[in-house]
């Protein structure tokens, strides 16, 4: 089979695993941001073992994958994987009057999802932690360097001194969205690149939040 026939294949059998409405529902749930298996299931109104059917045939076409969480490692998060949909995403729109972004220690994922942001949407950003750490990390600091941009001077707060009823909140951390149980409007699920303390884990994270970014931006609006 060579390669056009390879390609052909392929995008039938993601058109086929979407075929099926379910599916196709969660799917557009993970358009935007990553859940849990529970939580697909308690949002679709579907059982356990329904979900973990639809999740494994979605996953045997390469539409998603799954990874453990950071903080609950009983738990594990559902993404989309990059360039599986194409054209196929469906362009939901949203109004928002600030983004804030949390973490657990609101040092590095964090604060580059905020200064990202920045880059790429007119719309306010803050970020907050959970457990705020005494200082931003000298690896984010480097690795917006590194990106061509920087981060404030400032130091790290709680989300409680941060976060309005009205704040549209992104969680980019697994602990930090398993603390808000619920809070958030989005969860993508960011590896920490603290622990690992390489230029390359840094380097990931920005390159996953900002991707990330310019897609949200592109569906958010000014409320």
């Amino acid at each position: 089979m060579n390669v056009e026939q390879l390609d052909v294949t392929l995008r039938a059998a993601r058109h086929a695993a979407l075929g099926e409405p379910a599916r196709l529902r969660i799917v557009d749930l993970l358009t935007l941001g990553d859940m849990s298996p529970g939580e697909i299931g308690i949002t679709l109104g579907l059982p356990t073992n329904l979900v973990a059917h639809h999740l494994n045939v979605l996953e045997s076409v390469g539409i998603v994958h799954r990874a453990k969480s950071e903080g609950d490692r009983r738990r594990s998060y559902v993404r989309l994987s990059e360039h599986s949909l194409g054209g196929l995403s469906p362009r939901f729109v949203e109004h928002a009057g600030r983004v804030v972004f949390v973490c657990s220690a609101n040092s590095a994922r964090s604060q580059l999802a905020a200064a990202l942001w920045r880059m790429h949407s007119p719309i306010p950003a803050l970020s907050g932690g959970t457990r705020p750490a005494g200082a931003i990390a000298d690896g984010a600091v480097a690795a917006a360097e590194r990106h061509a941009f920087t981060l404030p001077n400032v130091t790290p707060r709680h989300v409680s001194e941060v976060l309005t009823s009205d704040d549209f909140v992104v969680t980019v951390c697994d602990s930090a969205h398993e603390e808000l149980a619920g809070r958030d409007r989005l969860h993508w699920s960011i590896p920490d690149p603290v622990p690992r303390e390489t230029d390359a884990a840094f380097d990931g994270a920005v390159d996953e939040l900002e991707r990330r970014i310019v897609d949200l931006a592109s569906r958010l609006t000014a409320s």
